[in-house]
């Protein structure tokens, strides 16, 4: 029986960055993403994000890649956003993503991470992270 220990770190952004995920519907949408996770069978750990950007930690299962993964998450929540009308504008993902792979070790500082962007974002713009983790990976 294979077993694999793939943890990645997915990032994916609104359409054009725009702020869609104002906080008084962000809740909603990462609980409908964490349930429709479940049902599709991803391990999806923590998820968290600010208006423009969400950020996620997985636990890849050995038949999933992180492509599969990143359109079911993605493609699905832009259609459950659209057809309750959380928004008045149409809603949709960037195609891009930024995944980073992480070793075990890391796991609860990611989480912790991913659980404070608002603070994080008070001080740096969602440009200046994507550079940052471009720099250091």
């Amino acid at each position: 029986m294979p077993y694999i220990s793939i943890w990645i770190h997915l990032i994916w952004t609104t359409k054009n960055r725009q702020p869609y995920l104002q906080k008084n519907i962000r809740s909603k949408v990462f609980h409908h993403i964490r349930g429709n996770a479940l049902a599709k069978g991803i391990n999806l750990i923590f998820i968290n994000g600010v208006e423009n950007h969400a950020h996620s930690l997985i636990l890849l299962k050995v038949n999933q890649n992180i492509a599969d993964v990143a359109k079911l998450l993605k493609g699905e929540s832009s259609h459950w956003i659209n057809k309750h009308k959380l928004i008045k504008y149409n809603f949709d993902w960037q195609d891009d993503y930024i995944a980073i792979s992480i070793n075990k070790a890391q796991v609860k500082r990611v989480i912790e991470y991913i659980k404070h962007q608002e603070i994080h974002h008070q001080k740096e713009s969602l440009s200046e992270e994507c550079q940052k983790f471009s720099d250091k990976n």
